[in-house]
């Protein structure tokens, strides 16, 4: 179980999840928390991240590093998605192994769950059909890391484990139009066109594709809570059980920006997984709900979009 003396160490603090992982951490009263930005510390170079956690000797890593984006992203770096992802997670789990860090939680994706699967998506779908091809170099770097969790708690007895959150959104989220995931780059679109006077956004896809979407201190508390309550290693899916289509989310962030135009869709362009909502049952049996409503989360992230990324790249 989580003690408040633990020495954590976060990888990938500044980034959506990190930093949700941190503001949860801090507000629970763990302070002995292991912070390195990208400049101090690379996680591509193994090296580099041996020799930090050789020294500073963590009692727990929470890996939420990660190269993300959404489709067109995916589709554009294929290679860089895998590549930079798989080093990543052996780099970070192998070296906590090696510096005799005993628990670790691994942030994966439900991107990993087939294309063509039941709904909701149950953790044992895993492996069972092909994956979406958009995102497929992601998923199955992914994949691995779940694998390589699961490896090391068999040959060297180690407590690592990997759990699944569905879509996230929040504070510190990218909103660059070609490499963000649809619910920033929809906030940020009608933002541009609220203030352009445009009178319609057309947006990819036919909108008929189903999403679920979890705000990302939901996730934080959800991991936090797991750590602190079960000393399991099963996968497990993180997410809120409910979903809606892309026209349903586009007219949602519309409403909380209050862009009055009109929204289209290019069916030309894909939609990606038909549908991805996932079984959260697990989850639900352990005590933790969801607590911020999608309505509620997408206006705090405006309202952090205007507050903080419109100032600098994202």
């Amino acid at each position: 179980m989580l003690q408040k003396s633990d020495r954590i160490y976060v990888a990938g603090h500044r980034g959506l999840v990190g930093s949700a992982l941190v503001r949860a951490l801090q507000r629970k009263g763990y302070d002995h928390l292991l912070l390195k930005s990208h400049a101090e510390l690379d996680l591509l170079n193994q090296d580099q991240v041996s020799s930090f956690l050789q020294m500073e000797k963590p009692d727990v890593v929470l890996l939420a590093a990660a190269k993300v984006g959404g489709i067109g992203a995916n589709m554009r770096f294929p290679a860089e998605f895998i590549a930079q992802n798989l080093m990543i997670e052996t780099n970070v789990i192998h070296g906590s192994y090696a510096a005799g860090v005993k628990r670790l939680l691994f942030l994966g994706s439900s991107c990993i769950y087939p294309k063509l699967t039941p709904q909701p998506i149950p953790e044992e779908a895993l492996l069972t059909g092909p994956l979406e091809p958009s995102n497929a170099p992601y998923a199955l770097a992914k994949i691995a890391g779940i694998a390589l969790c699961d490896s090391y708690n068999r040959e060297y007895g180690t407590h690592y484990r990997a759990v699944m959150p569905t879509n996230l959104y929040g504070p510190g989220d990218s909103f660059d139009l070609q490499n963000s995931h649809v619910l920033p780059a929809l906030i940020r679109r009608f933002h541009e066109a609220k203030e352009a006077n445009t009178p319609s956004v057309t947006l990819w896809g036919t909108g008929k594709a189903m999403r679920e979407f979890l705000f990302v201190d939901d996730l934080a508390d959800a991991c936090i809570y797991l750590l602190e309550k079960q000393d399991s290693t099963e996968l497990i899916n993180i997410g809120t059980g409910t979903d809606l289509s892309i026209a349903d989310l586009a007219a949602l962030v519309a409403k909380v920006i209050g862009y009055p135009g009109k929204i289209l869709f290019d069916a030309g362009k894909p939609d990606g997984t038909p549908r991805k909502l996932l079984n959260i049952g697990k989850l639900l049996q352990s005590g933790w709900i969801p607590h911020v409503t999608l309505e509620e989360g997408i206006r705090m992230t405006y309202q952090w979009y205007c507050s903080h990324a419109r100032q600098g790249t994202h």
